[in-house]
């Protein structure tokens, strides 16, 4: 098995853009391949969740190599909901790994706007499973978190201003961000009477309809920034048959294969992206990848510990709640921070960071998965 780096990353702007789904996508295959220096491409992955009936538009992989006249190699897209573009990361990165090939072009993308919000929610739905009884009670994705969010609190005594901020972190984080969605500033008290989405989630817990585009290129051999290891796993999609409501199986699962195969532990982390759907999610989440103990994930965030001079600065790309979610780039886009980040180049820098993690949840956690990255030369 053979040394996996990052070579070279692009990206669009995120939120609502004018440009096509294939503008947007081409526009940051292109960044990276000139920042990789133009390497010869053996393959195309992109992550993609709802092209179809959003953008109306299917064969992406093709397009790409076409458009940028890469030849007759394989092309491929993948679908994981919101993990579309992780799982993208992931096949690339193996099929490198094994030899297969030497460079491959990775993407993610999606076009959410410019359809009214009952389409696009529909579309999203498309993420659970309706042939079930909680698909025919109408179960929403900001529903399922927002349960999770009352049984956290009843659990172990967390408050609505700590799910704010959460909210308020990743917002302050994502006004340094060119690329980021929302930029403005905020007060916990806006947060805190934000218009109610689903009771205890306001506006600001709940991650935006975006437009966007992230790319990287990887390669076999050291010269970037190092991909230590690739962890994934599944888990059920109905709220029902989960044995603890609070403990979302597919991402602990995936951050142990992650840990294990990369020799290493939550302990040497220096900087994290993680899904961030929702600030309940990204509750939970610290404490399945085994920064925090169980239940004491707000306890850590009313601390400081998961921001600059903390334990481990958590989303410094503004995270999906401001940085935005166009669904199929958030997991490239989560590499392409952690990248910059471990390049000494990204908004919000984390002194010395030299090991950082990427985590992409696809569902309520059908899907998850985690990659570690080190500094060229550690």
């Amino acid at each position: 098995m053979s040394t996996v780096s990052v070579i070279g990353r692009g990206i669009t702007p995120f939120g609502r853009s004018d440009e096509s789904i294939k503008s947007m996508v081409v526009k940051a295959c292109r960044e990276a391949i000139v920042q990789a220096g133009k390497p010869k491409i053996d393959a195309v992955f992109v992550g993609n969740f709802a092209a179809g009936p959003l953008a109306s538009q299917e064969i992406l992989g093709s397009i790409i190599a076409n458009e940028l006249g890469l030849g007759s190699i394989p092309a491929v897209k993948t679908e994981g909901a919101c993990a579309s573009g992780g799982i993208a990361f992931r096949q690339a990165y193996q099929l490198v790994k094994a030899g297969e090939y030497d460079t491959v072009l990775v993407a993610g993308v999606e076009k959410m706007t410019g359809l009214d919000t009952e389409t696009v929610t529909q579309a999203i739905n498309y993420a659970m499973d309706h042939e079930s009884n909680e698909g025919a009670s109408g179960l929403t994705f900001p529903g399922f978190f927002g349960v999770l969010a009352h049984r956290y609190m009843h659990e172990y005594g967390m408050e609505k201003k700590h799910l704010a901020m959460v909210a308020l972190k990743n917002r302050q984080y994502a006004i340094n961000n060119p690329i980021a969605q929302f930029k403005k500033e905020t007060s916990l008290e806006e947060i805190m009477n934000a218009k109610p989405i689903t009771d205890p989630l306001g506006l600001f817990d709940c991650s935006p309809i975006s437009d966007g585009a992230a790319a990287v290129v990887i390669q076999r051999g050291d010269d970037g920034v190092q991909i230590l290891s690739s962890g994934q796993a599944s888990g059920t999609p109905l709220m029902q048959e989960v044995d603890q409501l609070l403990h979302i199986s597919a991402t602990n699962q995936a951050a142990k294969k992650a840990y294990e195969g990369a020799g290493l532990g939550p302990e040497d982390i220096d900087v994290v992206e993680l899904h961030d759907c929702f600030s309940m999610t990204e509750m939970i989440a610290i404490e399945e990848l085994g920064f925090f103990e169980k239940g004491k994930g707000w306890e850590a965030l009313a601390q400081g510990l998961t921001q600059h001079g903390g334990k481990v600065p958590v989303n410094t790309s503004g995270g999906l709640l401001s940085k935005g979610h166009p669904i199929g780039a958030t997991g490239i886009a989560q590499i392409v921070q952690i990248v910059d980040q471990l390049n000494g180049r990204a908004c919000n820098q984390v002194e010395d960071a030299r090991i950082g993690l990427a985590q992409n949840l696809g569902g309520t956690g059908a899907y998850s998965l985690v990659h570690i990255f080190s500094k060229k030369g550690v």
